[in-house]
């Protein structure tokens, strides 16, 4: 005879996990908007931007515009599902985290400071959602 173990969620700790994704969500949203100017600004007028001539991952600007605005529309969308609490959005919104992390990272040399910060707001956002238990 086996027996299982029940785990019983406080209402507390229940409260602080829909904070965090609500925390994770906001947080999506905002740092969404802030790559849609920021490809926006790079898609028109790209003399705003700091030229690196000796920089091993060298893009065209505007076409790096365009994969910013991109990235922050999906960014936007997503966090909407967040915001809904529905189950793929958790997932999507960790991979999309992860993927603006790293089109920040590249584009350091040509907006250094802000592209620091926004990869410090998408790790908040994977960190909040992957510190949250799953629904059951």
């Amino acid at each position: 005879m086996t027996t299982g173990t029940m785990h019983h969620h406080s209402a507390r700790s229940e409260g602080a996990a829909g904070g965090l994704v609500t925390f994770a969500g906001v947080m999506l949203f905002i740092a969404g908007i802030l790559d849609l100017f920021r490809g926006i600004m790079a898609i028109a007028n790209d003399d705003v931007y700091v030229s690196t001539p000796n920089y091993v991952f060298k893009f065209d600007l505007t076409s790096w515009g365009w994969i910013q605005l991109v990235l922050g529309v999906i960014a936007m969308a997503v966090s909407a599902g967040l915001f809904s609490r529905a189950p793929w959005a958790r997932v999507v919104a960790v991979g999309i985290a992860g993927l603006l992390i790293i089109a920040n990272f590249l584009s350091i040399p040509y907006y250094p400071v802000w592209s620091l910060t926004l990869i410090a707001l998408y790790a908040f956002v994977i960190w909040a959602l992957c510190t949250v238990p799953r629904d059951r």
